[in-house]
């Protein structure tokens, strides 16, 4: 790869790539190895949710596209999601009492109508347009088998042919091995893209065969500039949205709409430190079970979040405000509980909280282990 820093290439935003957000350095790389012709026949974009990773790829697939373009459509084509030489694959959940085999084409309708809303999506996003919030989305071998049929087929254009594995990690073996050969010997002029947050997650043999292009999270401050410019928040709030957002675009739209996870997350946090306090056995054991209808990420999503609050409670105790990345809903949480969290105790929380995501990870059963976490919270408490 060559080192960006020796070259002085750069691309100007344009209108039709202005909706990205920061990831200047990725599209620099990537338009200069177009520049260079070294664009690889296959790629891991690989970086948090909510950073951009689905948008660069649609933008570079559509710089691509556009280089054989006779009728010059395909932009217009790739925004209608009706690009022959674009494929997109993604997991999806077999709808109940479906029969035969169910593949990316049957929810195409879903995917497009979402694309068009925005190229910053989550899986719960996805999991909500098919009405399956606790349900675990997969890519299926039926879907492997279909991409080696489409990208069989000769360019519509003459060009490339340009497929977007959106959360390749989610690939079942008997898919991932079955496409491994096609992204390993692609057809010519075939591109592959595939997205991910857990790398780990692909199996290696895959992963040895792309080349990895690492998305950092998002600046404060270009997080806080697109509030501003994309949806009118006042600057101030914007900065204090944006240091609270982790460097994701999707957690910053979820905190100034007041919805989203990261406020549910902050109630169902409240409810449990504040039945440990009052030592109340019988409520933990009910808050315990109502953790039970989420599925298992969304479970390990809240525990993630359980250390980043008590983290930033303990922080908030130096009265640095620079050091503190809280909404302001949390910061007023945080003004009477943050006394609770100290040196006595912050070291043990952070092992129940990991303790509980290694558990669930192994399918241990949630209730148990969310009760028995709970119950540790009252003696943790009890330390000041």
């Amino acid at each position: 790869m060559a080192n960006l820093s020796e070259h002085s290439y750069t691309i100007n935003l344009e209108p039709s790539i202005s909706h990205i957000i920061g990831q200047q350095d990725v599209l620099n790389r990537l338009f200069l190895l177009d520049k260079e012709e070294r664009v690889p026949h296959a790629m891991l974009f690989v970086g948090a949710q909510g950073v951009g990773k689905m948008a660069v790829a649609i933008e570079f697939a559509k710089h691509m596209l556009k280089k054989y373009d006779p009728n010059g459509n395909a932009e217009a084509m790739v925004e209608r999601g009706s690009h022959p030489d674009l494929i997109y694959s993604f997991p999806f959940v077999k709808p109940t009492g479906s029969n035969g085999e169910i593949i990316c084409d049957d929810f195409k309708t879903e995917w497009i109508e979402m694309l068009q809303d925005s190229h910053y999506f989550s899986n719960d996003d996805w999991l909500r347009r098919l009405s399956a919030d606790n349900k675990q989305a997969i890519t299926n071998v039926a879907e492997s088998n279909s991409l080696i049929k489409k990208l069989s087929l000769k360019s519509s254009q003459g060009g490339y042919k340009i497929c977007i594995i959106w959360q390749a990690e989610k690939m079942n073996t008997e898919c991932a091995n079955k496409l491994l050969k096609i992204i390993e010997e692609p057809p010519t002029q075939t591109i592959f893209i595939l997205t991910t947050e857990h790398p780990e997650l692909i199996l290696e043999t895959i992963r040895s065969r792309t080349q990895v292009i690492d998305f950092k999270s998002l600046s404060a401050e270009e997080i806080a500039q697109s509030l501003v410019e994309k949806r009118h928040v006042d600057s101030e709030m914007a900065m204090k949205v944006a240091r609270a957002s982790s460097g994701s675009w999707l957690q910053a739209l979820n905190i100034i709409s007041g919805e989203g996870e990261r406020q549910e997350f902050l109630s169902v946090f409240q409810m449990l430190m504040r039945h440990g306090y009052q030592k109340k056995v019988l409520e933990l054991k009910q808050w315990s079970s109502s953790i039970t209808s989420w599925g298992r990420e969304k479970q390990k999503r809240f525990l993630d979040y359980c250390l980043m609050i008590t983290r930033e409670n303990f922080m908030y105790n130096f009265h640095t405000p620079e050091l503190c990345y809280m909404t302001p809903n949390e910061e007023e949480f945080a003004t009477k509980f943050s006394p609770f969290i100290n040196e006595q105790n912050i070291l043990d929380f952070n092992t129940i909280y990991n303790t509980a995501i290694r558990d669930i990870s192994r399918n241990a059963n949630a209730n148990i282990v969310f009760y028995d976490m709970a119950l540790k919270v009252i003696i943790l408490l009890q330390r000041r």
